[in-house]
């Protein structure tokens, strides 16, 4: 199974809005650091390095000047099958802020970019995107796990999604929701 780590904009942790967060409630193995413009995280560092792992950096394919690292999610699939676990890094932050993360962190730099090839459009209601197609961070980890195959830890963090989505804005507005929706009785059954 593929890992996420998180490389989180420090302005993003406090925001209560933010969706990286429920990568983490659903898949344990998530791994959150914070990213600094003048140094990366020491943790994130040594992971980097570790041979266990073949990290992938999460963004569009839209700039020539780094062509050369795209890869396509086979690839993803090659790791496994060399016995490494591939690593997600997505950058979580709004899309000014990831793409000064990425343009901003060397240490990314020799990293393969591995592009979201979706036709998925965002369901974000909690902040206005620039466009449909930018997804927000749990949107993009639903879909790399669920191109990656894990499509059971995908509906899962689909429907943890969806609830958050609904749950929030029902609240801006002082509403109860009930009766509870479909992707909260599909989470009720798996519950403990």
């Amino acid at each position: 199974m593929a890992q996420v780590w998180l490389l989180t904009h420090p302005l993003e942790h406090f925001k209560p809005t933010n969706t990286g967060r429920l990568i983490g409630d659903v898949i344990t193995t998530t791994q959150v650091f914070t990213w600094y413009r003048t140094a990366p995280d020491a943790q994130l560092a040594a992971l980097l390095k570790d041979p266990r792992y073949a990290p992938f950096v999460i963004f569009p394919d839209d700039q020539p000047d780094y062509a050369d690292r795209v890869v396509g999610i086979e690839t993803v699939h090659g790791a496994k099958a060399q016995a490494r676990i591939p690593v997600f890094i997505i950058l979580d932050g709004t899309w000014r802020q990831a793409r000064r993360m990425f343009r901003k962190s060397p240490y990314l730099d020799g990293l393969p970019v591995l592009p979201l090839k979706t036709e998925r459009e965002t369901r974000y209601r909690l902040r206005k995107p620039a466009s449909k197609a930018h997804l927000c961070t749990a949107e993009v980890a639903i879909e790399l796990l669920r191109q990656g195959g894990d499509t059971a830890a995908a509906d899962v963090l689909d429907d943890y999604f969806e609830v958050f989505n609904d749950s929030y804005a029902a609240s801006r507005l002082h509403h109860k929701i009930d009766p509870p929706t479909a992707a909260m009785r599909r989470l009720l059954r798996q519950s403990p």
